[in-house]
């Protein structure tokens, strides 16, 4: 199977909170289109020092990561950034990988748009058996 990438939406949460606030204008809202690579095997979305710097997103807390080499680092973690994709949309934290690895979008922000891997198209894809309102399971 070939990588497999999502064109996403991110936004900084805090600029929409001051958005609906009425303290920001729909165009002082910071956000950024990323392609990232669709990684069912991370936890979270992981952004690049870039990235992060563009969204002026904050330093929330650093967490040990371990790369797909096995090497373990501390990365910084921050947020709030709300991530889009099709009619979906989820709120998170992520890691800031240095210099300008590529994004990753990991299973947690992938359960929770409720979003899944089209194997035969090799693309993501909202869930078909509900397009039309993620599911969540409560069980």
């Amino acid at each position: 199977m070939d990588l497999i990438y999502a064109d996403l939406e991110l936004f900084n949460s805090d600029d929409l909170a001051l958005q609906r606030r009425g303290y920001l204008q729909s165009d002082q809202v910071r956000h950024i289109p990323i392609k990232a690579l669709v990684d069912s095997g991370a936890y979270m979305l992981a952004i690049n020092e870039d990235i992060a710097i563009q969204l002026g997103l904050p330093k929330l807390d650093e967490q040990l990561a371990e790369m797909a080499d096995g090497r373990r680092i501390k990365l910084d973690i921050v947020g709030p950034v709300d991530i889009r994709f099709a009619n979906r949309a989820t709120t998170v934290r992520a890691m800031v990988s240095p210099g300008d690895i590529e994004p990753l979008l990991g299973v947690i922000p992938l359960e929770d748009m409720d979003v899944v891997i089209d194997p035969r198209q090799q693309t993501l894809v909202v869930n078909p058996q509900t397009p039309y309102i993620p599911k969540k399971p409560l069980k």
